[in-house]
């Protein structure tokens, strides 16, 4: 695409200590197909060890600016990048995501085939350190992470490692929700769909995403994850009974023996051996009463986590 009449667009990126691999994703941005005089990239710090090391990296790209937002969470610094973009288009994606050579302009060619569109959500695909030597927790990353389909038929929004929209839905429905350190990308997806617009699915707008590879760093995930859903839906409820019932749903929901799961994991062609299928079934325990914890953590009073 070389047309001057391209739309603008703003592609914002949070990051939070993780300048190696924002340098990946800004490299694979500086490839992009989409005309490089019709987008800027807009990097928000969210509190890194090492501000001065993201500005050397940032300046290095002559369309790319970086912003600070102090308060913690990846939504504050996505409304902070929105606050000083200037596109007719808000592409969002993450520090460690590696978009397509095409992303920005598939992207915004399928936002534009409906004037209703609202909101575009693409695929993300995740890669192995070592494809040869994939640890159970990247095992059970690529049967369970970022189903971006699934997620935009069942809760009407997507993860904003890969989704798009225009500015004025933005102005219409406002941006997201600070309060929440998980699922703001659903919550907001739904503001969208209440609003009337129409909503996509688009396989070709693709991105890259490293699998998480260690214990650590899915129980990490799986904490923000569990706290994010809880905290919604406690937004949702209008009273203190709804909130109670809430909570016992929220903890039932994940001491019941993820049976289904199991099953289907047994039968998934994409695990190679009986090794790898125990393996991600007892990962999937053991997500289960993380997030079961987390509720009660939470019930009790504690804040959840942002990492």
């Amino acid at each position: 695409m070389h047309r001057s009449d391209a739309p603008f667009v703003s592609v914002i990126i949070p990051v939070f200590n993780d300048g190696e691999r924002l340098q990946q994703c800004l490299a694979a941005l500086a490839q992009q197909t989409y005309p490089r005089s019709r987008f800027e990239i807009i990097v928000v710090d969210n509190g890194s060890d090492d501000l001065a090391g993201l500005k050397t990296l940032v300046t290095a790209y002559d369309n790319a600016t970086l912003v600070v937002e102090t308060r913690p969470g990846s939504y504050a610094a996505r409304n902070r990048g929105l606050a000083v973009a200037k596109g007719e288009v808000i592409a969002f994606t993450d520090a460690d995501c590696v978009p397509a050579v095409d992303w920005l302009e598939r992207g915004v060619a399928r936002l534009s085939q409906d004037p209703n569109c609202g909101l575009v959500v693409g695929r993300i695909n995740l890669f192995f350190a070592d494809p040869q030597h994939p640890t159970a927790v990247e095992l059970f990353e690529s049967l369970t992470a970022f189903p971006q389909e699934q997620l935009l038929r069942d809760h009407h929004g997507g993860a904003t490692a890969n989704a798009i929209t225009w500015r004025r839905v933005i102005d219409q429905v406002g941006p997201f929700d600070m309060q929440l350190k998980s699922n703001g990308d659903l919550e907001w997806g739904q503001r969208v769909f209440e609003a009337g617009f129409q909503q996509v699915y688009a396989d070709e707008v693709q991105v890259d995403h490293p699998a998480r590879r260690l214990l650590r760093e899915l129980y990490q995930r799986t904490v923000r994850l569990a706290g994010g859903y809880y905290e919604v839906q406690l937004k949702q409820a209008k009273s203190l009974g709804q909130r109670q019932r809430m909570f016992v749903q929220a903890l039932l929901k994940n001491l019941v023996p993820p049976v289904f799961f199991v099953v289907n994991a047994f039968g998934d062609g994409r695990l190679k051996n009986l090794n790898q299928k125990l393996k991600v079934s007892l990962v999937m325990v053991m997500v289960r009463y993380i997030s079961a914890w987390e509720v009660v953590r939470l019930k009790l009073g504690r804040t959840s986590s942002r990492v």
